[in-house]
């Protein structure tokens, strides 16, 4: 036999369990995201956590004391800095080289019609499907000759950054395009404005969200790129293959530092060039 209070208690379980399961299916989709976006950072926020540790030995492994001196004295470990330097400036004109390629690639894509435009369609997507290996190799075997007319090193690991950032610029620039309203660029003109003119004041500017976000989506990929970049480095330290190099012998804590400087970059790159769009976006409604 039951006595009262059980009775009275069992409804108020059900009940409970019943608002628990309404509550976790309204809200699914949301958690699910949570969820996905805790697995993403878990091991950026572990790198960053112990690019404050004091390790007692060789490798940045297991957590000692709390210290900023891995932050101050970034560039302590030998060869660290000339490697990031090296990243940076190749990642830098790579991306500029890339972004201005990119674009005018998906302007002549989307606004023209000419012999091989499809073809030119599929061969933009080949190094966005292609394994990294078989491209690196593939650049390398291009590189490679009995003349040995070319070196392997900066130059080399530009042009084959290059080959591949530019299929996310085109199809980056080339969605925003295929959304454009063509009917301002007309305006512009019924008003006196030659193309120049309508390119510089109306199309680039719309266009402007669309370019900054390939060029900061290139720029990640090119600075964080191995594959490709040890097979056509050369004697060229990159900082991907500094680490690589040094993991084998220890893991300094000063990689973990400059690994969160360059993610912290990049994420605040990211946010400037929303607040930038949605400010944009907010004064053109304001101006209707």
């Amino acid at each position: 036999m039951t006595t009262a209070a059980e009775t009275l208690a069992r409804p108020a379980r059900v009940g409970f369990a019943s608002r628990a399961w309404r509550f976790v299916a309204r809200h699914s989709l949301t958690v699910y995201a949570l969820l996905a976006v805790a697995y993403l950072m878990l091991p950026i926020a572990i790198v960053i956590l112990f690019s404050f540790n004091h390790p007692t030995g060789r490798f940045n492994y297991v957590w000692h004391k709390f210290t900023f001196d891995n932050w101050i004295h970034w560039n302590s470990v030998l060869g660290i800095q000339s490697a990031l330097e090296k990243s940076l400036e190749i990642a830098l004109l790579a991306t500029f080289v890339a972004t201005a390629l990119g674009t005018l690639i998906a302007l002549a894509i989307v606004r023209h019609r000419f012999v091989g435009r499809g073809a030119t369609n599929v061969v933009v997507f080949l190094p966005m499907s292609t394994p990294e290996i078989v491209m690196g190799s593939s650049l390398l075997a291009l590189f490679l000759n009995e003349q040995n007319t070319i070196q392997l090193g900066f130059w080399t690991i530009f042009i084959a950054h290059v080959m591949f950032i530019i299929s996310f610029v085109v199809v980056t620039v080339k969605a925003r395009l295929i959304g454009f309203d063509r009917h301002l660029e007309e305006a512009a003109m019924d008003l006196g404005a030659n193309e120049w003119t309508t390119f510089q004041k109306v199309t680039l500017p719309l266009l402007a969200p669309a370019i900054i976000a390939a060029a900061l989506l290139g720029f990640a990929l090119s600075i964080d790129d191995f594959v490709i970049t040890y097979l056509n480095a050369g004697p060229v330290q990159t900082f991907p293959i500094f680490v690589w190099g040094v993991a084998r012998v220890a893991v300094p804590p000063q990689v973990n530092v400059v690994a969160s400087a360059i993610f912290l970059v990049a994420i605040g790159l990211g946010l400037a060039n929303v607040v930038w769009q949605y400010r944009a976006a907010k004064s053109t409604r304001g101006g209707t």
